[in-house]
């Protein structure tokens, strides 16, 4: 089975760097970076040392309900290019490991589904979920802080 890794939507994001509210109604908050650790989810690079990003509230999720985890991401303030959907691992996951947890139709947690797994392993992980009929979608979370990372689906 083939997966791919898809960062936020470009749509979404450029909504944001223009100031639009984020998950919570706030503007985002604009820094600049250390280079260290700030992570874009449009772009699924790093923000380079002396870039200016925004620190938001998002919800990777369409509707309210009990199992859409909202919390903070990084984006680029400056537009940036959307990463390619490929089944490589994003730049972006450079820790040791992170939660690998399925999804339903529904937006809803498939129980059983999660656990930190080895960056190395997430993608064999994710292929091994795909097997299962109740899994319509993957988050990459943040081992550490539970922060959404990115969206794996089937190709």
């Amino acid at each position: 089975m083939t997966i791919q890794f898809k960062a936020l939507p470009t749509r979404d994001v450029r909504a944001l760097q223009f100031g639009g509210p984020d998950a919570y109604g706030h503007t985002p908050e604009r820094k600049i970076s250390d280079g260290d650790g700030m992570p874009c989810r449009h772009c699924l690079k790093n923000i380079a040392a002396g870039d200016a990003y925004l620190v938001l509230a998002y919800r990777p999720f369409p509707d309210l309900q009990p199992y859409a985890e909202t919390g903070p991401i990084f984006l680029h303030a400056e537009e940036c290019d959307r990463a390619a959907e490929t089944e490589g691992l994003p730049e972006i996951l450079e820790s040791p490991d992170y939660i690998v947890r399925g999804y339903g139709r529904d937006n809803r947690i498939v129980y059983g589904s999660g656990g930190v797994i080895p960056t190395g392993a997430i993608a064999a992980r994710a292929e091994t979920l795909f097997e299962r009929d109740d899994i319509a979608y993957v988050h990459v979370r943040s081992a550490r802080n539970n922060c959404y990372q990115c969206r794996i689906e089937r190709a």
